[in-house]
Parts: C-alpha cells; structure tokens; sequence
C-alpha cells in the first residue's frame, strides 16, 4: 500500500486552531507547499472543518484539519466553534496558530482543552514577518511567517519530534502468525457487500498477514468447508466477517482457532477488554431501554443492513425485551451518551486511534457499557471465549460474568 493510498484511520491526524485571521488556512498551504485551502483577508472564510490527506515528509501520511476560528459570533459562529472542538477527538498533533495580536484568551482555552485531553501540541505564532518577537520561550513554540516561509521547515521537524513515539507494536493479527502460517480469512458475498471490492479491514488484515510472511486463504462462507479440506492441514487461524460467526463457528473444528474482523479491530484499536467487560449488558436489557448503534463510517444503508438491521433483529431475539435503538455514523457520536443502556460501535477502522479512545471515554464517564458488532454477536451466540481466546483473554469474559 503506498503513502497515497492509505486509510484516513492510519495517518496522523493534524488540526489547526485558533482565532479567526490569523493565517490557519495561510499556514497549511505554507506547510504543504500546495494551496489546499482558500485563502482570504476576509474573517471567518473557513466556515466547517475542511480536511485534506496528503504525504507531508518527514511525518509520512498525514490528514490536515482546516478549522473555523474559535472566536466566531453569533448563534451559526458558535455551531462552527463547536464543530472546530469537536475536531479534537481524532487529532494526534495540534498546531495552535496566533499571529501576536491576541489576548490569550481562545489560546488559552484551546490549549486547556489539549491539555486535558494529553494532545500534543505546538505554539505557531504565524506573521512573524510583522512582528518584532522571534525568540520561543518553549519547547513547543515556534515563530512562522507563512507568507514568506521562515520557520516552516523547522516547524514540520518540530511536528515529526512531538510525535516520535516509535512504533506502537500493534498488529491487527500478524503477532498471531508465523512465516508460512495460512490464516483462512471468511468473507461473505451478499447484497451489502461491495461491488467489486474488500472492504478496509478485510483489505488491511490481508496485507497484515503478507507482512507476517504468512498465507492469507479467502474464501466465502458457502466455500468454507471445502476450502478448509484443500488446505492439506490445518490452518493457524480463521477469521471470519462476523455477520457469519453462527455458521462458521459450526464448519471450523473446535482446535483451529476462530476470531473475527471486528474482533482484531477492537484489539488493534485499544479497546478490546473495555469491549469484552461491556457485551454483559446485553443480557441485562430490560423492555424501554435505548441502545445505541454506533457506526463511524457513512454507506447506502441495504435492507439487510447489520447495523439498522441485523443486529437490533439478534439483539431483540436473544433479550426477549423491546428494546428501543438509536443509530449514529460518520463523525457523529454524543458527548455524554447516559441516556442508552448499552453502546454496540463498529469495529471502527475508518476511524484512528484517538477517536475511537475518545468514544470509550465519553462511555465511561456517562457509565454507560460498550462494546462493539463481534464481540456481540459472538457472545449472543455463545461463541465469545472461543472467539478471544486467541488473542490471549479468553478467561477475561468468565471473570465479568462471574460479577
């Protein structure tokens, strides 16, 4: 996969912020070397988070975030405002742009909320040009002129210091496998599938495998069982779309190990054992509670949809109960969801890191349990130990149960 090519959910994430005029959008195309955003004297011409994925060396693949000013007046400046703090939940490196005129007090405000969150983040005080101040009194300060470009450069080394984290050593599965390992992975063929494509984690979990050394064998779910008998052994590993554990739960032999796509996202994305503790809430469901349906990408809903569909089907079915459902997609997830009873999010590969953190976070905070579709419909259809145990938890779920 080439830098160009790469999911928004693997780049680093980069927001700018700060009040209206004061050079943001200058600033990116400053950084870029390209005019990726509309420049203008004109206060307030970004008017919605405007993102744009691009190669920006020595950092890699990067998203860069365009926000509104967050001294915007009026009630549809305070929506922008909001959307602009919203942009906070997925940014990996913040870039604070003053021009020197301002009191501190947005600054400040937007730094708090960095702060709080454990953002990295860099001081650029923009038009250095028209200022006599050049000298930092921070670290994580630095004085720019995007009309001229001092200082760029140094700011883009200054960006790839804060976030020289080394490698995080998360794999989606290939810490499962060995050279020469073959992973059958089980990919059902139906109306909402794409045309002619793998969805992304399908996608990234193939070439995590490749990366292993290992074999990826794909195959539908009608194909299962044949596919296995030519294999000539067995396999190290099945993961299947979880829309099919029922049925190739069945097919595969009890000593091959079995998990799911969206079992490996929860793990690859950090939240695996927060998801496990949280499925027990489906058995506690009671007639009037609200469950939220939580999906971070956008697509033509199907009637047979998983999301609006399947799962309020599984849940209901399993609950014996009325259960009201509620549904999100895309960026849009409540701050303080305490009014649901259980939270049911997608395995969030369109989303990064730090968004998918951030919905756990504001689960925790409401109390409010969650969990995501494999690890659900795996435990509705008592398959959840077997499903994690190769991941290395399998007696963390009987330990919650035991509760």
């Amino acid at each position: 996969m080439g830098l160009n090519d790469t999911p928004n959910s693997e780049r680093i994430h980069i927001g700018l912020f700060g009040r209206r005029n004061v050079g943001k959008s200058s600033l990116i195309n400053a950084i870029t070397g390209q005019s990726l955003a509309v420049v203008s004297d004109v206060a307030g011409t970004t008017t919605d988070p405007v993102s744009k994925a691009m190669e920006l060396l020595p950092l890699g693949p990067v998203l860069i975030t365009d926000t509104a000013g967050l001294d915007d007046e009026g009630e549809l400046g305070g929506l922008r405002v909001d959307k602009s703090y919203r942009v906070l939940a997925k940014t990996d490196i913040a870039l604070v742009v003053t021009d020197g005129s301002s009191d501190g007090g947005y600054d400040g405000e937007i730094v708090k909320r960095l702060k709080e969150r454990d953002i990295p983040y860099i001081i650029v005080h923009n038009k250095s040009d028209l200022s006599e101040k050049e000298t930092p009194t921070a670290e994580n300060e630095i004085y720019v002129s995007a009309l001229t470009g001092k200082n760029i450069y140094e700011l883009k080394e200054l960006m790839a210091k804060l976030l020289d984290s080394g490698d995080s050593g998360r794999r989606i599965c290939a810490d499962l496998l060995k050279p020469n390992d073959t992973a059958v992975l089980v990919v059902p063929i139906d109306s909402a599938a794409p045309k002619g494509r793998l969805i992304l984690p399908q996608q990234q979990t193939i070439r995590d495998i490749l990366e292993a050394g290992a074999v990826a064998a794909v195959c539908r779910d009608t194909e299962l069982t044949a596919a296995l008998s030519r294999l000539g052994g067995k396999p190290r590993l099945v993961i299947t779309d979880s829309q099919a554990f029922k049925r190739v739960a069945k097919e595969v032999p009890e000593d091959i190990p079995l998990t799911s796509f969206s079992i490996l996202f929860a793990r690859y994305k950090g939240g695996l054992e927060f998801y496990v503790r949280g499925v027990t809430a489906l058995g506690k469901l009671q007639d009037g509670d609200r469950v939220l349906i939580s999906e971070g990408c956008t697509h033509h809903r199907q009637c047979d949809d998983i999301g609006t569909v399947k799962l309020p089907a599984w849940i209901r079915e399993f609950t014996g109960k009325n259960v009201e459902f509620e549904f999100t997609s895309g960026g849009e997830f409540p701050q303080k969801p305490d009014k649901y009873s259980l939270i049911v999010h997608c395995g969030g590969c369109t989303l990064n890191e730090r968004e998918m953190k951030y919905r756990r976070e504001c689960a925790a905070a409401a109390g409010v349990p969650m969990t995501n579709y494999g690890i659900a419909i795996a435990y509705m259809n008592g398959i959840l130990k077997r499903s994690i145990e190769p991941l290395g938890i399998g007696s963390l779920l009987e330990r919650h149960m035991n509760k």
